[in-house]
């Protein structure tokens, strides 16, 4: 096996095994986001010809999928991406006429109040969803009863519970793990406003060794891969699964 072989598993990640992980490790911009996009899809209700925010979408890969996978319509809206790249991701894939390009910042959408019936954030939720206030701004751009469903890393246990951010995680990732949080943290957060019924709340299964996959598959594939990922290898052997994880978060708008 190869590190790029690792990363074609039918068996737990069907649709995503019949994407060239090279086409996808080339698009970097966080750990496999079609297995987690595969994986939170199980808990939303997608359906053809529904127009899906994807929000945080990098440089394109989840937009792609969700056009091909479930024959939807999506905006792929980043803040770091140049529409103009993204663009031409989805016209290399032959989604241009599904997927729209945006550039946006997250909490200053460019869009219509209830136009969307689902938004989606694969690893981007963690940058600017966190704060009290974000689920009832987002949730204006949904229409009544539209789904919402975001794959964010997560903790086991709460940094605030542990009183410290541990030092393999710090060594790495900084002040910004305080913002990777339980499942349940993020299933309160988002019932408390009682303006969606959080339909799943979970860690993704085995999501470090998912994670260590995928940072081995990159440090292999691209040019100084290892610089890269060296350290974020280094914090998930550490790890070992004890607190690193994914959370997998769905809900409806009331």
């Amino acid at each position: 096996m190869t590190a790029l072989s690792d990363l074609v598993r039918p068996d737990r990640y069907p649709r995503s095994s019949r994407y060239d992980p090279a086409w996808l490790l080339d698009l970097d911009m966080g750990p496999n986001p079609l297995w987690l996009l595969e994986d939170l899809a199980q808990d939303l209700d997608l359906r053809p010809g529904m127009r899906i925010l994807d929000l945080g979408s990098g440089k394109g890969a989840t937009s792609v999928f969700l056009a091909r996978e479930f024959g939807v319509r999506v905006v792929a809206a980043d803040l770091w991406t140049a529409p103009e790249e993204a663009a031409a991701v989805f016209a290399d894939a032959g989604v241009s006429h599904e997927v729209e390009a945006v550039r946006a910042e997250a909490h200053a959408l460019p869009f219509e109040e209830e136009s969307f019936d689902a938004i989606v954030s694969v690893d981007a939720f963690e940058y600017f969803g966190t704060a009290d206030s974000y689920l009832p701004y987002l949730v204006r751009f949904l229409r009544p009863g539209g789904q919402l469903g975001m794959a964010t890393p997560a903790m086991k246990r709460e940094i605030r519970e542990l009183g410290v951010i541990p030092p393999h995680i710090k060594e790495v990732v900084g002040w910004e793990a305080i913002a990777w949080h339980t499942a349940e943290w993020w299933r309160f957060q988002w019932e408390i406003t009682e303006l969606v019924d959080v339909t799943s709340a979970r860690l993704q299964k085995d999501a470090w060794r998912d994670w260590l996959l995928w940072a081995r598959a990159g440090a292999a594939h691209q040019p100084d891969g290892g610089r890269m990922n060296g350290p974020v290898i280094d914090m998930l052997t550490a790890d070992g699964g004890e607190l690193l994880s994914f959370a997998l978060v769905t809900a409806r708008k009331n």
